[in-house]
């Protein structure tokens, strides 16, 4: 069998959508630690149960493993900045929420989109990993909508809706795809010598696999689809974008060109509406930190809706 590439496999593993939380507890010195985690998921109901994964290089590993208790606070679509907070070696994590010790002790969050308080009732060996199963001995449901995490990068979903609202007009639907593959990004030639994004009609039903399908007929090699990252109205041609983030696989492209993010042909681009998708693209990829544009050709607000979550 063959050997398998670990990286290779942890992206493969980020396909999942899932939910972002921070994990407390309080350490041996009774002083509250943390870390963003999305390998959390329910168990049972009863007894009602719950399981998170944590690392055994984790520096809080110790803390954890011989704590009574533990908290999840999944988040909410607002709090990003904790996440990320939580992911990075901050001196101080705790300064920077509002918190409360939970009725079973653990730290628990403010304006979460819920938070259940723990006792340990089990860790189980993972590998590289222990499974932390906890038995809920409370919870508040704070009813916003949770923050989403996938492909390493988060995603909004109420922003995501209003995005694909705004496209749903009486005006022909184009799909386009800023389309990458370590560092570059692909262009197709329009004409001799100028460059678009790869793009194809929508029709009454179509989703994102029609551009899924587009992609990968056109270049033959394996694409997958991202989150949107750009929804605008060509007032002029009547036509309404929808423009996703997508990853190429290896190979050579039956059709367009790669070019790298820092040497975009941006003079040779078809219209300026690409050359601003392009632009933003090659400054924010710089930190991994993604926007979503909703607007027109002309003007529009720029969502800060993704970014990358540390390990």
């Amino acid at each position: 069998m063959a050997a398998i590439d670990p990286r290779a496999l942890r992206d493969a593993f980020g396909a999942f959508l899932t939910g972002v939380t921070v994990v407390t507890t309080h350490d041996t010195a009774g002083q509250p630690v943390g870390f963003t985690a999305n390998s959390f998921t329910s168990v049972s109901l009863d007894p009602p149960l719950l399981l998170v994964c944590l690392a055994r290089s984790s520096r809080n590993f110790e803390a954890l493993t011989k704590a009574q208790g533990f908290a999840i606070n999944i988040l909410s679509e607002t709090q990003k900045d904790v996440s990320n907070t939580f992911a990075r070696p901050v001196e101080d994590r705790f300064a920077t929420v509002d918190w409360k010790r939970g009725p079973h002790g653990a730290p628990v969050f403010s304006e979460v989109a819920a938070w259940f308080d723990c006792s340990t009732e089990t860790i189980v060996d993972g590998g590289d990993h222990v499974i932390l199963i906890g038995k809920v001995e409370a919870f508040e449901n704070g009813k916003s909508n949770g923050l989403g995490y996938a492909r390493g990068s988060y995603f909004t979903p109420s922003l995501a809706q209003k995005a694909v609202s705004a496209a749903g007009s009486e005006a022909t639907v184009i799909a386009g795809a800023v389309a990458a593959r370590d560092g570059e990004v692909l262009l197709v030639e329009k004409e001799a010598g100028v460059y678009a994004l790869p793009s194809c009609e929508l029709v009454s039903g179509d989703g994102p696999e029609r551009l899924q399908k587009y992609l990968s007929e056109a270049t033959h090699l394996p694409a997958s689809i991202g989150f949107i990252y750009s929804v605008y109205e060509d007032t002029t041609a009547s036509k309404q974008h929808i423009v996703y983030r997508c990853q190429l696989g290896p190979g050579e492209p039956a059709t367009g060109r790669f070019f790298a993010v820092d040497a975009l042909p941006l003079t040779t681009i078809a219209d300026a509406a690409t050359v601003d998708i392009l632009r933003r693209y090659a400054a924010e990829s710089v930190l991994g930190n993604f926007g979503m544009y909703v607007g027109n050709e002309r003007s529009g607000r720029v969502h800060p809706v993704a970014g990358k979550v540390q390990p």
